[in-house]
């Protein structure tokens, strides 16, 4: 079963922030945020609590107004109604009407655009697919997990080409967040585009193409995993040297072993420093930062592992 109608894939950019700002009086909330989000690409936004990942939420689907900058969705401006009906938006708290989540799911797609017979049969798949499985009870009385898959099925629904989450997964049990991972993967799969903020690094690890973090409101860095994790490079070696390999600090390991962690860049310098030492090397292995460091890293902050 197809998640999403492939129809009609954009082309250009799902998601774009051009110089986005958004001040209140003298606070700024979000400074001139530049940000692309491609067809088929999931984009993991990243900051602390009050970093701005909202605010660049709310003003990409209209509910704030831009201070500053510009952006469009769908190729259309932040807020255009046409382009937000094309959206699956999941906000942080979701907040429900009296009704059941079959009445929920029938809002949504009624308010993007969806009519019978086809709301009737997408609202059934939705309610299996998220293991909804109590029909008559009010959505309001449900669990924050429960409420929280009402919620993303009422998001994709109205089978949309863009999905915009504020913390997908935060009140989910693990198996909840495996179907969010699978679900991502397979939208992806399908060629459509993903934007989500979150707190849960080990799943914007599994699933994101590319991560931006946020600080204070400014965009600090973006890039593919591959790209922001790369690291310096470690190299094991057997210590039977003479002395020191000069310019190289070493960590014993035991009497007969040692271990040098190295710039990348630096690799080839300490190898053959190392050999011309008498010395034997074991294994060479490419280091990668956590994205819990990047983050830490990103905030300004120092990890107690570099202290």
């Amino acid at each position: 079963m197809l998640l999403f109608s492939c129809d009609n894939p954009p082309v250009a950019p799902a998601l774009q922030f051009d110089q986005a700002s958004k001040r209140y009086g003298a606070q700024t909330a979000l400074n001139a945020l530049t940000l692309s989000v491609e067809p088929g690409e999931i984009v993991g936004f990243l900051g602390p609590n009050g970093a701005g990942k909202s605010t660049a939420i709310h003003l990409a689907m209209g509910f704030l107004q831009l201070s500053g900058g510009g952006g469009t969705m769908l190729g259309k401006p932040f807020g255009d109604a046409a382009a937000r009906a094309r959206v699956g938006y999941l906000p942080d708290n979701p907040a429900f009407f009296s009704g059941t989540a079959k009445d929920a799911m029938s809002l949504a797609g009624a308010l993007n655009g969806m009519r019978n017979p086809r709301l009737r049969t997408r609202t059934k798949e939705m309610l299996a697919a998220f293991s909804i499985d109590e029909p008559r009870k009010d959505v309001r009385k449900f669990s924050r997990g429960m409420q929280q898959r009402a919620a993303f099925a009422a998001a994709l629904v109205h089978e949309p080409e863009l999905l915009i989450l504020d913390e997908p997964t935060s009140a989910l049990d693990p198996m909840g967040i495996i179907e969010v991972r699978e679900l991502l993967h397979a939208v992806r799969g399908e060629g459509h585009s993903v934007f989500f903020s979150s707190h849960q690094l080990s799943e914007v690890e599994e699933v994101c193409d590319r991560v931006a973090f946020l600080r204070s409101g400014k965009l600090e860095r973006i890039g593919t995993l591959d790209e922001l994790t790369a690291g310096g490079a470690q190299v094991e070696i057997m210590a039977r040297i003479p002395g020191d390999v000069t310019g190289f600090e070493a960590q014993k390991m035991s009497d007969q072993r040692a271990r040098f962690l190295v710039p990348r860049g630096g690799q080839r310098e300490c190898i053959e420093r190392i050999w011309a030492n008498g010395g034997e090397v074991l294994s060479l292995t490419q280091q990668r930062r956590s994205l819990e460091e990047l983050f830490i890293e990103s905030q300004g902050f120092e990890s107690k592992e570099a202290r």
